[in-house]
């Protein structure tokens, strides 16, 4: 594993070194995710999965009709019948 120090610049800009980006074929305008594990950052090329299938499920509940009004009162509903039963 290589070790490589950057340095955050104006506006929070951060470079990555040139040998990093050819090789992993990376352009300016690309996507990535940044993870924060308590001050230890993980930097991965393109978007998160769960980004993409938020909006897949968003997408697919709004063509069924679906608002967040709806799914949260379908939501309560549940949890009462699952108090009435405990």
């Amino acid at each position: 594993m290589d070790t490589m120090n950057l340095q955050l610049g104006q506006r929070g800009v951060v470079t990555l070194p040139k040998p990093l980006r050819e090789n992993y074929n990376l352009q300016a305008g690309d996507d990535f995710t940044l993870l924060d594990l308590g001050g230890v950052f993980v930097l991965a090329p393109g978007r998160s999965q769960i980004d993409s299938l938020a909006e897949q499920i968003t997408y697919s509940l709004v063509e069924e009709g679906e608002s967040l009004e709806s799914m949260l009162l379908a939501l309560r509903e549940e949890r009462e019948k699952y108090d009435a039963n405990t």
